[in-house]
């Protein structure tokens, strides 16, 4: 075999292999995502949102607002449009020391078999406190996520202060 033939061979398969292992990556890092699923119970739910929200940019630009989004009810989606304009939402200052957050905390507020209500209080990254209420709901219409616990609504945050 010619020596350039088999040199043009052998950089075609490295090129190849290259392209195979970047896909790969990109699908690995965007697989990350958890999609709702009916065993996953309401207080799991909301704490999948808040470690997304807490890791924002891991691994990928706003996987945490992706994450999010996910286990919003289609109602949600419907009322702040498609996942761009949710994400200038999360980035507004209604909600943005939910964003990259220090730490949460989540207590069951009241529990039914269709809703579930949970105060959350936030950390953000300013050192200051805030309070939310997290409400998840029971999706009831057929389809992939009939069953599902999906986020019907969080509340304006209320600040409790400094952490200092």
């Amino acid at each position: 075999m010619n020596k350039y033939i088999k040199f043009f061979i052998y950089g075609l398969i490295y090129v190849i292999l290259i392209l195979f292992f970047a896909v790969m990556f990109i699908v690995t890092t965007r697989a990350e995502i958890i999609k709702p699923n009916n065993g996953i119970e309401p207080y799991q739910v909301v704490k999948i949102q808040l470690r997304g929200l807490k890791n924002n940019d891991q691994p990928y630009d706003n996987a945490g607002i992706e994450q999010t989004w996910e286990f919003a009810h289609p109602n949600n989606k419907k009322m702040t449009g498609p996942l761009e304009n949710f994400k200038l939402l999360l980035k507004s200052d209604s909600y943005k020391m939910l964003l990259n957050h220090i730490d949460h905390q989540v207590q069951e507020v009241n529990i039914t078999d269709e809703k579930a209500a949970f105060e959350v209080t936030v950390l953000g990254e300013g050192k200051t406190y805030y309070k939310f209420r997290w409400i998840v709901e029971r999706y009831d219409q057929e389809g992939p996520l009939k069953d599902c616990w999906l986020t019907i609504g969080v509340s304006q945050p209320v600040s409790l202060g400094s952490s200092i």
